[in-house]
């Protein structure tokens, strides 16, 4: 969230750190999919910044449609290499190039703390999504992994934000390292 900085240069490393296997462990993606199509009858699924397209990957190997959206041009190369019969396209959360209500889902992975404002965000993510926002973020702690602790989340601010974007409901689950926030339009 530093001001003027520009989308896409905020993530300092390549795309192989992004698919490291001890990232991997920690997001436990599986668990995270099951959760956000958990009592949703989704058929396609906007997965918003998503870098080298794991989590785009993920739900595509679950029969649906996926687009995934991002503002960097050499990761969404190497999302369109690794991951087949997904569409990936250039955007950014607070700006979604798609119809209003044009997905089931719409996930954010590790997004809301890189954005510059939040709230418009989340709103665009609201738009976009007939049924349900999940979002993906490092826990409040000071830690090696992930970002510093200033550019990170506390959940009193990200259940602020969704409610400021018009959410009727959030519903917060904890994970072995990560926190997924299920949004209600």
């Amino acid at each position: 969230m530093t001001e003027g900085h520009v989308h896409g240069e905020r993530y300092g490393g390549g795309p192989e750190r992004l698919r490291a296997p001890e990232r991997l462990a920690l997001l436990e993606i599986p668990r995270v999919v099951d959760l956000g199509l958990e009592g949703v009858p989704a058929r396609r699924v906007l997965d918003v910044g998503t870098g080298t397209g794991l989590f785009a990957e993920a739900f595509a190997a679950r029969g649906l449609a996926v687009t995934g959206i991002d503002p960097n041009p050499s990761l969404l190369g190497v999302a369109r290499r690794t991951v087949p019969g997904v569409t990936f396209e250039a955007g950014t959360a607070e700006k979604l190039p798609c119809a209003d209500g044009a997905f089931d889902l719409v996930m954010l992975s590790h997004v809301l703390h890189e954005t510059d404002d939040p709230v418009a965000a989340l709103a665009e993510a609201r738009r976009a999504a007939r049924l349900r926002v999940c979002v993906l973020e490092w826990p409040y702690v000071d830690e090696d992994k992930g970002p510093p602790l200033p550019h990170r989340l506390r959940p009193s601010e990200i259940e602020s934000f969704a409610r400021r974007a018009g959410f009727s409901a959030v519903q917060r689950t904890d994970l072995r390292h990560m926190q997924l926030y299920r949004l209600t339009p």
